[in-house]
């Protein structure tokens, strides 16, 4: 592994532990085993890891969301993949994402991080309700508005049936960050919520 890509390694992992604003530039670098003159000729402060970290973690996600066949941020596309989809589908690929977001490494502990600073950095915790609820919300409800006036689905607010579908997916996630024994149990919620949210709003028409 390149020095690189063990900053990043070992910044987030005391991001994880401590939060971003407790850890120091030369904890960091003492973790990879340099000193931090040396950290600096590849990264200029802590705000750039932070961003080279983001970086990786969106690079991640799409290569997730393309082994599934889907943009991950694009809703108007991603809709025309869920027109098709069966419950089946849309459960093994609700299934794979859900994996994902708990078992990514860089992902589950930028998680912890930011459920730790939520309370102490505003910045941070603006990064926390758009990355976990905003933008999620944003993007399903875009989707199912498209999925409705198609007559795919059915349902008068979009925006309400993200956050019915979306918002007990995120408290099986954070559930299973704080009880990880209890993951199979949860992710056979997870299948159960899928299942029945999609028996309530798909429209038997389009069947």
């Amino acid at each position: 592994m390149n020095t690189k890509k063990r900053i990043l390694d070992e910044a987030l992992n005391l991001f994880s532990q401590k939060g971003y604003t407790n850890v120091l530039v030369a904890e960091i670098a003492e973790a990879v085993g340099i000193k931090a003159p040396s950290l600096y000729k590849h990264y200029r402060s802590k705000q750039d890891i932070f961003d080279a970290i983001l970086a990786q973690m969106k690079e991640s996600y799409d290569k997730q969301a393309a082994m599934l066949a889907m943009d991950g941020s694009n809703a108007a596309a991603d809709a025309e993949l869920f027109a098709v989809v069966d419950v089946d589908g849309l459960v093994s690929m609700g299934m794979r994402l859900f994996g994902f977001f708990l078992h990514d490494g860089y992902t589950q502990k930028f998680r912890k991080m930011l459920t730790i600073e939520q309370f102490h950095h505003p910045e941070l915790a603006a990064l926390f309700s758009r990355q976990y609820m905003d933008d999620a919300l944003q993007y399903q409800s875009a989707m199912f508005e498209i999925l409705c006036k198609r007559g795919v689905l059915k349902g008068e607010n979009p925006y309400i049936m993200a956050l019915q579908f979306y918002a007990p997916i995120y408290a099986l996630l954070t559930m299973c960050d704080r009880e990880p024994h209890r993951e199979a149990e949860l992710t056979a919620l997870l299948e159960q919520h899928i299942r029945q949210f999609a028996g309530i709003y798909t429209n038997p028409s389009a069947m």
